[in-house]
């Protein structure tokens, strides 16, 4: 039995749904999308392109650019010049930040630096390396700089004064190097660099604000870097300035002593660096008249820059030494140039014009001003320009050599100690010196006698000590003082009985009266036989009749 093939459905027709739940997460996302999209593409800044020597430790997408330590932007890619000598760095700024670029901006890169002067950078050791950007003060420049190499020492949004200064060497001076006033620490070396035609080194120097007011139009900057050894007129100098400064170098600055303050500095300004302070101080030398000076003696020892003075006062240097002055080919003199300020003999206040100075100095010379080398130094032998009056026989006038005024000169220094032993030479010639040394001859015969004659004398004497020595070493000798003792001590006994109380002088005085008597005895007995001398014979009268004595007797 055949089955029946089943009937179709017939479809439900029913309206679709306009609005369905599914849709609104894909929606959300897009439009989630969408705003983020145009976060990015709003909050984009502008680009800029920063050309450095090399790339190290900058990535894209990683390495920061910073402003005051602020994120700024960052480094979007990093590409090889065609040259392949450098790098371009790309850095996008964050729009809000788009302002910051302007013309004067700066950008380095901030690594561990180590150097004399300091120690900077040790925090990207641990965050990385990053770029630093000094926002300028013109309008908005461009997108196109050139990196530094080496980040700048102050910033120039820190007050200040900013001066350049200029000089012929570079010494021990670099980036950061401070600058000293009266031995204090003012500023620094910012940068320094070449000019264009390679001759002179510009340093870029910054003073802090508060001490601005120290630098003056006629401030003088001199080098202070290392020790500083010179030897000239004034003998051996030594100076050391602080530690730091004989690492790193130096600037000092000061105005002259003397000198009235000028205007105070502005920003740009540019000053001289001298190389010391002595260059400094000859720098304020303002010469008026120069002078030629022919000397008639060796010059070995003078210099240029070598000082001319008067009487001990500093009037002017040394600026040449050559025979070019003097062109005839029979000169002997030795041509010195010299300048001099005649202002600084003069009285304050007073103004002369170079007409005047002329004959004041015409005048000079006719009452004996002279120049005269003389040794500033025996150490070293420098010499230096000594102008004093010399009495003179004969007055001279100041002459012209060219357009060069001549002061006459005078021999001095060794020069002049030749012509006094020549002197002294020429007198020892004329002296009889054949009968001085006959006489000395003989003398020195007489002498020889002399000494011939002492040295027996001391042979003689010799042996008199020998002997002498001899004896006082005898035993007897020794024992001479002991018996001496006892000798006197016998001779003092015996005195003591000679005394007012000892014996012999009670027998003395005894004998004594019996002598009187007897010489009493001898007396009348010699009265007898002179009145009857045949008394001898027949013996005394002793009859009761005495006969009286003859006139005159007793």
């Amino acid at each position: 039995m055949s089955e029946e093939p089943p009937t179709a459905a017939t479809p439900e027709l029913r309206a679709a749904q306009r609005w369905n739940v599914v849709w609104v997460v894909p929606i959300i996302a897009l439009l989630i999308g969408g705003w983020m999209l145009y976060r990015n593409v709003s909050s984009k800044g502008p680009e800029v392109r920063i050309r450095f020597e090399t790339a190290d430790g900058i990535f894209a997408g990683k390495t920061e650019l910073r402003c005051r330590s602020v994120v700024v932007g960052s480094v979007s890619r990093v590409e090889l010049t065609e040259d392949l000598q450098s790098v371009f760095v790309y850095c996008t700024l964050d729009s809000t930040y788009a302002d910051l670029l302007r013309k004067g901006s700066r950008f380095w890169v901030v690594r561990p630096r180590v150097s004399a002067a300091d120690i900077s950078g040790l925090g990207t050791l641990l965050t990385g390396v990053y770029i630093e950007m000094e926002p300028g003060t013109g309008p908005k420049g461009p997108t196109k700089w050139k990196g530094r190499e080496t980040p700048p020492a102050t910033s120039r949004s820190v007050p200040g004064l900013r001066l350049t200064l200029l000089s012929d060497e570079a010494g021990s001076l670099s980036v950061g190097s401070p600058l000293y006033y009266r031995g204090f620490e003012v500023g620094r070396i910012e940068s320094r660099r070449l000019d264009a035609d390679g001759r002179r080194i510009i340093y870029e120097a910054f003073i802090q604000d508060e001490y601005r007011t120290l630098v003056r139009e006629n401030t003088k900057f001199w080098n202070t870097s290392g020790i500083d050894v010179s030897a000239g007129v004034d003998g051996f100098k030594v100076r050391t300035p602080s530690f730091q400064a004989m690492v790193t170098g130096g600037v000092s600055f000061a105005l002259q002593e003397g000198a009235q303050p000028g205007e105070l500095a502005q920003d740009g300004t540019s000053f001289e660096l001298h190389e010391d302070i002595d260059a400094a101080a000859s720098s304020t030398f303002e010469p008026t008249l120069q002078l030629l000076l022919l000397f008639d003696q060796s010059v070995r020892g003078l210099s240029k820059t070598a000082p001319v003075e008067y009487r001990g006062i500093v009037i002017g240097r040394v600026t040449n030494i050559s025979f070019e002055y003097v062109p005839d080919p029979e000169n002997q003199k030795v041509p010195v140039l010299v300048e001099v300020d005649p202002r600084l003999l003069r009285a304050i206040g007073t103004v002369t014009s170079p007409e005047d100075e002329i004959l004041l100095l015409g005048d000079a010379v006719r009452k004996g001003l002279r120049a005269a080398l003389k040794t500033g130094s025996l150490l070293t032998g420098a010499m230096f320009v000594d102008f004093d009056y010399y009495p003179a026989d004969e007055a001279e006038e100041l002459g012209y050599k060219g357009d060069f005024p001549v002061v006459p000169t005078v021999p001095s220094g060794f020069a002049q100690l030749e012509v006094k032993l020549a002197s002294v030479l020429d007198k020892i010639d004329s002296l009889p010196l054949d009968n001085a040394v006959i006489e000395i001859t003989a003398a020195a015969k007489e002498t020889a006698t002399t000494v011939a004659e002492a040295r027996k004398a001391l042979e003689e004497i010799e042996k008199v000590a020998s002997a002498a020595k001899v004896t006082l070493e005898d035993e007897d000798f020794k024992n001479l003082p002991g018996d001496l003792r006892r000798t006197l001590a016998e001779l003092e006994k015996s005195l003591a009985s000679v005394g007012p109380d000892g014996n012999v002088q009670g027998d003395l005085l005894r004998t004594l009266d019996e002598l009187r008597g007897a010489l009493r005895s001898i007396d009348g007995l010699a009265d007898s036989i002179k009145e009857k001398p045949n008394s001898l014979l027949f013996g005394k009268d002793d009859s009761g009749n005495p006969r009286p004595k003859a006139a005159g007797k007793r």
